[in-house]
Order: structure tokens, then sequence, then C-alpha cells
């Protein structure tokens, strides 16, 4: 389980303090899954960053399982049992993607394993295996390989910064596909941060985050209806 207490995060802007994320707590129950979303700027991705340890927070507690992660740097979280699929993922000129996926799980992998992982989010193992992890990928192929990356390793929590950005149609329904599988066969929590009104409605929980708090928080029965049922709202797309 994830408990975050009081977790703040500022910046400094031209010599002026802002804050990004404000004294915000939640849980994360084991093999949950939660959906932030919230309009753009409002201190999603910055929180993902923050859980991950890829910032530091000014103050507050992050604990999984009961153990204070606030003071580790982003390899001990990993090591800790948090996986983290950046929004954006990295491309690596001269990395092939069997070595990203081997250095992912932190062990060497066969052959056959790296193919059963590529399978598994919808690429054809034989033609990727070998491919470098270089800018002849598609935003689809890169989000899918990313999602093979964090798989890799078992994790007691994953989190997903707005994995359907920049793929096609098609990827997006293997997106769905996958978020589905991993919620229903493995005992992992799940962050998902979206705007995506499918990726939504998956959700056993809510958060919306705006002005980098908690604007509301709930089951999704809760929470859909003053999402989709205003006209008002304009944070979430549907696909």
């Amino acid at each position: 389980m994830l408990e975050v207490k009081n977790l703040t995060f500022k910046v400094d802007e031209n010599g002026v303090e802002r804050s990004i994320v404000k004294d915000i707590s939640f849980r994360v129950e084991d093999g949950e899954m939660v959906v932030i979303t919230g309009p753009n700027g409002g201190g999603k991705s910055t929180l993902a960053k923050v859980l991950m340890g890829i910032e530091q927070a000014d103050s507050g507690q992050i604990l999984l399982d009961g153990e204070e992660l606030s003071d580790y740097d982003m390899n001990h979280r990993a090591n800790a049992g948090i996986g983290f699929a950046f929004q954006q993922p990295p491309r690596f000129k001269g990395m092939t993607v069997n070595r990203l996926l081997a250095l992912a799980a932190g062990k060497e992998l066969s052959h056959m394993e790296c193919c059963k992982m590529l399978s598994a989010v919808g690429l054809c193992a034989q033609e990727y295996v070998e491919r470098e992890v270089d800018g002849t990928l598609s935003g689809g192929e890169m989000k899918r390989l990313e999602i093979a990356t964090v798989l890799a390793k078992p994790h007691k929590l994953c989190i997903f910064d707005e994995p359907e950005a920049g793929i096609d149609l098609w990827s997006f329904s293997m997106l769905i596909q996958e978020f589905e599988k991993i919620h229903r066969e493995k005992n992992e929590s799940l962050i998902l941060i979206s705007h995506q009104e499918k990726i939504i409605r998956m959700a056993d929980r809510i958060m919306v985050i705006e002005d980098g708090k908690i604007k509301a928080m709930g089951a999704k029965e809760e929470i859909l209806p003053t999402l989709f049922g205003s006209e008002n709202c304009a944070c979430p797309k549907r696909v």
C-alpha cells in the first residue's frame, strides 16, 4: 500500500518560490487502480515525479508497505518496488531493445523472455528485439516498449504518466487491454495519469488535481458524473 502524507514540492522561479504540489495526502491500496486527472499544469506529472524520486519533495512523507521512501533516490525507490513510465519515453541511440529490457529487469534475459515481453504489449518480437531504441521507433512503439520495461520486473506500484500521449488509436486500444490485464491478473497497485475517458473509467478511484491540490477524490461512481456530466469540465478527453 502507498501512503502519501502532506507532500509538498516547490520551485524557485526568478527568485520567487512557488508550490507545484501543495500538502497532498492520499492512499493507494494493494491491487487498486487510481487514475489522476485534472487541468494541464495542475501538478499531476510533478506529483508522479516526486513519488518516483525524480524530484525530491520539500516536505511530507512517502511510504510503501510501511517503508519510508521520502529520502530515497530514484534507484532506491525502484528497488523498493516502484515502477515508472514516462509521458515521453526516452530514446537511447546505440541501445538495443533486448538490452533495455534486461536493464529494466535487473538481470540478463533470454531471447525467448524478451520476445514474450514484447508480444505481451503487441509488438512483433522478432522485428523489435534487436532494434535500437532510437528515432526510428514511432510514438506508439515507444509507449508499448516503455510498458514492456515496466512489466520486465515485478513491482508493488506502477506509475504511468499520460500513457495515451502521442499514440495512434490502435496503439491506444492495445494499451487499454494491457492495463486491464495488469489490473485483473497482477497484484500490483496502479497510478495512471490521464485525460482520456476510457482510462478514467477503468479506475477503482479517481483523483482530480487542480492548482497543485486534490480537488476531489473518490470512487469512480462518485467522481465520474462531475467529470463527464458537466459541460463546464473540459479536463478529460473522449476517445
